[in-house]
């Protein structure tokens, strides 16, 4: 073998390197690829490069890339590893130089035959992954000029190798996360989809229940009235974890499911005609709604305001007692409009005002809890409330009950000067 510069050495390591630097940064393998080879070629001085990929399932090699264009059949060889030269490279886990193939047992002419090309020398090496597992070979095909390979281009055929074997393994990893992610989101959208359906299809039958039951607690004596509420309470229990399922969708869809708009808030409030809510009713409870006499416009999405107030209301109801009283109040608070809702329920601990927000907390001991339900709907108000930049949180005196206020930015007028 030749000898080069000892100046050749320092500008090959440096372009090494660079080209480190960009394999590195490259996620597409079939750029990836063709980036190797064209370096491996330049870098060589070689009439061609290849590149030859272990199947990890069926381990034999495939040609992945040449500088020469690559047919069809070429990308569809295989290449065993008991009878040819890059697989005993592969196998053997060690660089070789076949000086003149002709005379090597292993050497396949239907490849050269295949893409009109004479291979006279290879210089093979294999490469290794993070792990130093060899995953394929880099090949260099015939010094140009009709010389031979130097042990410089031995040197630089490996690192390029190597470079390039922990480079093809991280396309590979990127390539299989971002198809684990597009069956994740498939996987989700069908979950999504599903609940929605499910949803729909049992929220039509449990209103006729809801109603029918309601028709004949007030038509039935009084020793039947017992009965009918405990029916009544365990549909509408029922029709609050379809709402539950239901409202996520607009939690997961994000900022892309608002429609914003403005909207009184006052009107909102009284048109959701919360006093006759039929959760409360069925505990008897009285729900006293204050109201402004301006109106207080918000640039919301109505529907999902009305999920947010549902779900505060429905969390009234539920730690309230029977008999219970609920207050609703709707203010201007400065450049604000405030809505809040005050149950005269057990309270929250201090240390658990944050807590509560979270997806499926639950202030009870799961195997004491005397309260029903998933711990979903505070988690989904206060998610709601902040896509629409506002603010919530809860305030209660242990025992004496809890408060929950929304503040939302108000839609005002500009000010001009006179």
């Amino acid at each position: 073998m030749n000898t080069q510069r000892p100046k050749l050495n320092a500008e090959r390591m440096a372009r090494l390197v660079e080209i480190s630097r960009v394999l590195n940064a490259t996620t597409n393998l079939d750029h990836l690829l063709y980036r190797i080879i064209t370096e491996a070629a330049d870098l060589t001085n070689a009439e061609a490069a290849s590149i030859l990929l272990l199947d990890p399932k069926t381990q034999q090699l495939h040609f992945k890339a040449s500088s020469n264009e690559v047919p069809p059949e070429l990308a569809n060889m295989t290449v065993s590893l008991d009878s040819s030269i890059a697989g005993a490279i592969l196998t053997e886990n060690k660089p070789m130089y076949i000086q003149d193939v002709s005379k090597d047992p292993r050497w396949n002419q239907n490849v050269d035959n295949t893409i009109a090309f004479r291979t006279r020398s290879i210089l093979g090496v294999p490469m290794h992954n993070v792990a130093q597992a060899p995953v394929g070979v880099l090949e260099a095909l015939n010094k140009k000029g009709g010389g031979d390979f130097s042990i410089q281009d031995f040197e630089t055929l490996s690192i390029l190798a190597d470079i390039a074997g922990v480079a093809v393994e991280q396309a590979r990893l990127f390539n299989e996360l971002q198809q684990a992610n597009a069956e994740l989101n498939e996987l989700d959208q069908l979950k999504t989809d599903f609940i929605a359906i499910a949803s729909h299809e049992l929220r039509t039958p449990l209103s006729v229940i809801l109603g029918y039951v309601s028709f004949l607690r007030d038509e039935a004596g009084p020793e039947m009235t017992a009965q009918f509420d405990n029916v009544l309470q365990a549909a509408v229990h029922l029709r609050a974890l379809i709402q539950d399922m239901l409202n996520l969708r607009y939690v997961d869809a994000g900022t892309a499911a608002l429609t914003r708009q403005k909207v009184d808030l006052v009107s909102l409030v009284q048109e959701m005609n919360l006093e006759r809510d039929e959760t409360a009713v069925a505990k008897n409870q009285t729900v006293h709604v204050t109201l402004p006499d301006q109106e207080l416009l918000v640039l919301v999405d109505q529907d999902m305001m009305e999920v947010i107030i549902g779900n505060l209301l429905n969390n009234a109801v539920k730690f309230s007692p029977k008999d219970g009283r609920i207050e609703v109040k709707v203010q201007r608070q400065g450049r604000e409009a405030w809505f809040r809702i005050k149950d005269n329920g057990v309270g929250i601990p201090e240390d658990q005002l944050e807590r509560i927000f979270k997806r499926f907390y639950q202030v009870e001991s799961p195997l004491r809890r005397q309260h029903e339900g998933m711990g979903l709907g505070l988690s989904i108000a206060k998610e709601l409330v902040e896509l629409h930049g506002g603010r919530i949180w809860a305030e209660s005196s242990n025992r004496e009950g809890s408060e929950f206020i929304i503040a939302l930015r108000l839609e005002l007028p500009p000010t001009g000067l006179l």
